[in-house]
């Protein structure tokens, strides 16, 4: 929750390629004051089966950068696995690894509003926005 001092984020991800909430991505969440300060991490959640980070930290004072880093890598391998155990001939199409194994967002804030940052992810590409 954001004050007239802090700022405040939340998030939450649409696997674009199935058009579903990615679960269970792991989100760590860092802040600094100013362009040339240290970045301080702050902690981290889980997106749950909507695909939502409901319990991120709050915001120290003073915060004008966030960043939010996405370890999209075990969320991509797991939908992998889970394909080739259901469809066993998927198993040599040639599709290996993981091409984003990390998504990180940088963004200023300025105190007292909130920002929701949408992740829309797929195997190939992602975009950020500014939601509401």
């Amino acid at each position: 929750m954001s004050t007239s001092t802090t700022a405040s984020v939340s998030t939450h991800i649409l696997d674009t390629s199935v058009g579903r909430p990615a679960q269970g991505v792991a989100v760590q969440l860092s802040a600094r004051r100013g362009r040339e300060a240290d970045w301080q991490a702050l902690g981290g959640s889980a997106t749950d089966t909507d695909g939502r980070c409901k319990d991120l930290p709050a915001l120290p004072e003073g915060t004008t950068h966030v960043r939010l880093d996405f370890e999209v890598e075990p969320y991509f391998l797991k939908k992998q696995a889970d394909a080739q155990q259901d469809a066993p001939a998927n198993r040599d199409s040639g599709a290996t690894g993981v091409f984003f194994p990390e998504v990180a967002i940088t963004f200023a804030v300025n105190p007292g509003e909130h920002y929701h940052v949408p992740l829309l992810l797929n195997p190939f590409g992602y975009s950020v926005y500014r939601g509401s």
